[in-house]
C-alpha cells in the first residue's frame, strides 16, 4: 500500500513524479488535460517514455489520472454525451501511453434524463468507450458525495452500472472517496463502523473490484449529501476513522491518494497517513 496525492501536471506531464516526491508521496494523481475544459496536451511516445523513467527516478509506484470534471454520461444533450465518450476514451489511451495504473470518473447526473434512462445511458455510453480498448490503464468509478440527482453515491447504484449487461463483462473498478462515501451516508468514523462500511461493500460489489481509495476528511456531518474534503483529522471522520481506514488499505494493499484543500496540506496529511500507518 502506497500513501500519495493530487498534484499539478501544469507545463509537463513529466513533472509529475518529481512534484509528488517533493510532498513524501509514494505514488500520485493528476489530471492529464484542463478538468474545466479544453485540449490536453498531446501524448507522444516519447513523453511517455520520459515519464516513466521519472516514475522510477522518483520512487513513485503508482500514478493514476482523474478525469476532468465536466463530463456526463446521462445527459439528454448528444454534445456532452458523445464528448464524454470521447474524452474518457482518449484518457484511458494517454494513460496507457503514460503507464497510468488507472483512470477515475464521475458518471454524471442524471437530472435531465430520470434514473433508469439515465442509468441506461451510462451503460451504453462505457460500454462505447471500452469496446475494443485493449490498454493496461483501468477505468474506475468514483464514489460520488450524493447531491441531487448524482450517479454513484450508493454500493448498489455502482454494482447496477458496473454489473449491467452491457459492462459486466469489461471488469469496471471503483475508487472509493472517503469524504464522498461519508456524506452518502457510509459511516467511517470509528473501527467498527468503517469495518462494517468495507464490509458492506465487499458483500454488494466484492472487494475484487475496489482499486484505489481517495483519502479525504470531511468538512460537512454524515450523510449531509455535500462534497466537501477537509484535511486529514480536522474534518467530521477524523483520526480514528482514518487509523481504521488505514489499516484496512494497508491490510488490502490498496493505495491511498489524498485530494485535500491545498498542497501544503497534503504534504502533512501525507506525513500522518504514513504515521497512521506505522502504529
Amino acid at each position: 500500500m502506497h500513501i500519495g496525492a493530487h498534484i499539478s501536471a501544469a507545463g509537463d506531464v513529466t513533472l509529475a513524479p518529481e512534484r509528488s516526491k517533493k510532498i513524501g508521496g509514494e505514488c500520485c494523481q493528476f489530471f492529464s488535460r484542463p478538468p474545466q475544459g479544453g485540449k490536453g496536451k498531446e501524448l507522444t511516445e516519447a513523453i511517455g517514455q520520459k515519464f516513466k523513467a521519472n516514475m522510477k527516478k522518483y520512487g513513485q509506484a503508482a500514478a493514476y489520472i482523474h478525469a476532468p470534471y465536466y463530463l456526463n454520461f446521462a445527459s439528454l444533450n448528444n454534445r456532452i454525451y458523445y464528448g464524454s465518450i470521447s474524452v474518457i476514451r482518449a484518457e484511458l489511451e494517454r494513460g496507457n501511453i503514460l503507464g497510468v495504473k488507472a483512470l477515475m470518473f464521475h458518471p454524471g447526473s442524471y437530472k435531465e434524463a430520470g434514473e433508469k434512462k439515465g442509468l441506461k445511458l451510462v451503460c451504453e455510453g462505457l460500454e462505447k468507450v471500452l469496446n475494443d480498448y485493449q490498454g493496461k490503464t483501468e477505468l474506475l468509478i468514483e464514489m460520488s458525495a450524493g447531491a441531487g440527482a448524482i450517479i454513484g453515491d450508493t454500493y448498489e447504484e455502482i454494482d447496477k452500472i458496473i454489473n449491467s449487461k452491457e459492462l459486466k463483462k469489461y471488469k469496471i473498478g471503483i475508487c472509493f472517496d472517503t469524504a464522498h462515501a461519508f456524506a452518502s451516508g457510509y459511516d467511517l468514523r470509528a473501527e467498527a463502523a468503517v469495518k462494517k462500511t468495507f464490509s458492506d461493500f465487499d458483500k454488494v460489489l466484492g472487494y475484487k473490484n475496489l482499486k484505489l481509495i481517495h483519502a479525504n476528511d470531511s468538512k460537512v456531518e454524515l450523510n449531509a449529501k455535500k462534497d466537501r474534503h477537509e484535511h486529514i483529522g480536522q474534518g467530521q471522520i477524523g483520526l480514528v476513522g482514518f487509523q481504521a481506514i488505514v489499516n484496512f488499505a494497508k491490510a488490502k494493499k490498496i493505495d491511498l491518494i489524498l485530494e485535500t484543500p491545498d498542497l501544503a496540506g497534503r504534504k502533512k496529511d501525507i506525513e500522518i497517513l504514513k504515521k497512521l500507518r506505522n502504529n
